[in-house]
């Protein structure tokens, strides 16, 4: 196999913006960014200033080579920064457009929205993802406020908010060992809701090395999302979209899959944290993976720098013989590399803790995705699919 290379500035530039750093208003039992405030024990506070915030703003829009630009807003919770900090924002983009379309997203777990941000959002059409487990005993599981109570009802408010003011949302649900075991449960709610773009994200951490209690079980991961997959292509495909099929299909017909986990190589995303300091992924918020801080280095300095273009090249150059000579590749490309916690059977490191859950899907999934790659390639809608007996 080749090793991949890079042409730099051949893809856009994308930072996401941390602007409260790892500050939350809940203690999710699974959150693997809240210990990222030990990074920064030495500060006093977990804001980003308006100095840094225009700093950012200008050299982001500088660097873009696309009409439109993307910012998004993450944390920790963003919603800890008031209204005013993005107005804030809002004023230096168009300041700094030079004529470009901007849209903003910012994740948030939905308990401070209220009518004020709602109105907002939707006066300056951002996108808003919403984290929601499934329903009240699902995501009560582990979403919980300080002092462990639960989150489920705020977070409902909040999401009815934003259907009153008409803000586009979409929902990011976080699988764990609990709610694996209840895919459709999980998906029926997630309609109940009206949630018409849908994020799962498998929970995949380790604890002093050793995987950690609410993962997700590999085997049960794949029947989740075959349990799901068989609704969704009988009955709900052009009308619920689905972050995992929609990518799985896009590798089928051999072009980007839109979610950087299952593309070939990866470092297109990288992270600002609130006090300048930019590194090479969200999921690698350690000082090994720092590129540097924006106050002493430009973001394109950072981002297509040697470094960087070397992490995103090992997603596949570090691939398992396992996983070169897998049938599935082309679908899966090692999945993320935080996930590589494995060996082989014969002993070789950097397999997916997922990967058994992945072939059970592609292997069920193959069919159809044949059947709706023939569809898009004849110029028909994929969901035909749905006609199939």
């Amino acid at each position: 196999m080749n090793k991949t290379t890079y042409a730099p500035f051949a893809r856009p530039l994308y930072v996401m913006l941390k602007p409260a750093g790892a500050a939350c208003n809940l203690r999710c039992k699974y959150c693997y960014y809240l210990e990222k405030r030990n990074l920064y024990r030495e500060e006093k506070h977990f804001s980003m200033s308006d100095e840094l915030l225009e700093r950012f703003i200008e050299q982001y829009l500088n660097a873009q080579t696309m009409p439109e630009v993307l910012f998004t807003w993450h944390g920790g919770e963003p919603l800890l920064r008031n209204i005013d900090f993005y107005r804030k924002a809002l004023q230096l983009q168009k300041k700094y457009a030079q004529g470009r379309k901007i849209d903003n997203s910012i994740q948030t777990n939905g308990t401070l929205l209220n009518d004020e941000w709602c109105r907002f959002f939707s006066d300056n059409n951002f996108l808003v993802g919403i984290s929601v487990d499934g329903n009240q005993p699902l995501h009560d599981r582990y979403r919980l406020m300080h002092g462990g109570k639960p989150s489920f009802h705020q977070v409902m408010k909040g999401i009815a908010l934003l259907k009153k003011h008409r803000v586009e949302f979409n929902v990011m649900g976080v699988v764990n060992d609990h709610n694996v075991n209840f895919p459709l449960e999980f998906y029926h709610f997630f309609k109940q809701i009206e949630a018409h773009f849908i994020q799962f994200a498998p929970i995949v951490e380790t604890i002093d090395g050793a995987p950690a209690p609410w993962n997700v079980p590999a085997s049960r991961w794949g029947d989740f999302l075959i349990t799901i997959f068989n609704e969704w292509v009988r009955h709900d495909v052009g009308t619920y979209f689905i972050q995992y099929f929609d990518a799985t299909l896009a590798n089928w017909m051999h072009v980007q899959p839109g979610v950087c986990i299952l593309a070939r190589t990866c470092g297109h995303a990288g992270v600002m944290e609130f006090n300048g300091d930019v590194y090479s992924c969200d999921h690698y918020v350690f000082p090994e993976y720092k590129l540097g801080n924006i106050h002493t280095k430009t973001l394109p300095e950072m981002m297509y720098s040697e470094r960087q273009l070397r992490f995103g090249a090992a997603k596949y150059d570090a691939l398992p013989s396992q996983c070169l000579e897998c049938e599935y590749l082309f679908a899966c490309h090692g999945e993320c590399p935080k996930n590589r916690i494995l060996s082989t059977a014969t002993g070789e490191p950097g397999l997916n803790y997922l990967c058994e859950g992945y072939y059970k899907f592609f292997r069920h999934v193959a069919p159809y995705m044949d059947f709706m790659k023939k569809e898009l390639l004849a110029q028909r809608p994929p969901a035909n699919v749905m006609l199939l007996p």
